[in-house]
């Protein structure tokens, strides 16, 4: 079992806990120093982590570190959210997305601009210039939320 799936299924159970998504740890190493990057988010729908849930699970996870010491020597622990700007890479980032305006690029080289009005199940309901259009998931090669202001 790799280091980062270690700290996964430690960190998992304390992250639920707070009604959040475990979505992903990085343990990068760079000479003496060392990051753990841990990523949360919603489970599903929109949304967003508040601030007050993301500093209580940062409490919780930094408690559950200091208790276990899965990483030997010192690092720096970051505990954020996806972004603003997140690639969609499976359903529920989809299911996160609904409402926001995502660039896509599709397989067959198709690429276009529309906003996630619905998921149903592997199938995106998009609108496209004021016209809603079926996406399947598996037929996307890209995704990325666009930042709007």
């Amino acid at each position: 079992m790799s280091k980062e799936n270690e700290i996964v299924d430690l960190l998992r159970p304390a992250v639920e806990d707070h009604g959040l998504y475990l979505e992903e740890v990085k343990l990068n190493r760079a000479g003496k120093h060392s990051a753990l990057v841990v990523t949360v988010d919603i489970p599903e729908g929109p949304g967003g982590v508040d601030s007050d849930a993301l500093a209580a699970v940062t409490r919780a996870v930094s408690e559950i570190l200091d208790e276990a010491d899965p990483i030997a020597g010192t690092y720096n622990l970051e505990v954020s959210t996806p972004g603003a700007e997140r690639t969609l890479t499976e359903p529920r980032h989809f299911s996160r997305a609904q409402g926001r305006l995502v660039a896509f690029q599709l397989e067959d080289g198709t690429k276009f601009d529309g906003r996630i009005e619905e998921l149903h199940g592997d199938t995106a309901i998009v609108s496209v210039d004021g016209h809603a259009r079926e996406i399947k998931l598996d037929s996307v090669s890209t995704a990325q939320v666009k930042l709007e202001f």
